[in-house]
C-alpha cells in the first residue's frame, strides 16, 4: 500500500450521547473527501472504554495538496451541509487538528 506523505490527524471530543450522529457525520465524509482530494485513511468511533473521543485521518501528498482541498470544502453543498448537521446538532464538543509524516519502512 502507498502512503501518502502527509496525514491530517483529527481528533474529535464527541458528545457521547450522539454516537450516532457522528457514525452518520463520519460516513458522510467518506464520499466527500475523496471527492473534493483527500486520501481517507479512516474514521474512528469509540467502542469500548472512553466514550467520547473519535479520530479521523485524511492523507495528502503536501501541504499544498491539502489548502486545495481545504478550499474546495468550502464550496461543496454536501461538505457544508455535513458541517451545517454537526453544528446544529452540537455532536462535536471540540476538535483538534495535527498534521504527521509518514516514516518509510514502517508499513
Amino acid at each position: 500500500m502507498t502512503l501518502p506523505s502527509i496525514a491530517c490527524f483529527i481528533r474529535y471530543q464527541v458528545d457521547p450521547f450522539q454516537r450516532e450522529a457522528f457514525h452518520e457525520y463520519a460516513q458522510n465524509w467518506g464520499r466527500i473527501i475523496p471527492r473534493c482530494g483527500g486520501k481517507l485513511l479512516g474514521y474512528f468511533m469509540p467502542h469500548e472504554g472512553t466514550n467520547d473521543i473519535a479520530w479521523g485521518i485524511i492523507g495528502f501528498d503536501t501541504l499544498a495538496s491539502y489548502e486545495s482541498y481545504r478550499a474546495r470544502l468550502q464550496s461543496d453543498s454536501e461538505a457544508i451541509a455535513n458541517f451545517g448537521m454537526a453544528e446544529s446538532k452540537r455532536l462535536i464538543l471540540r476538535e483538534e487538528r495535527t498534521f504527521v509524516r509518514w516514516v518509510e519502512g514502517t508499513s
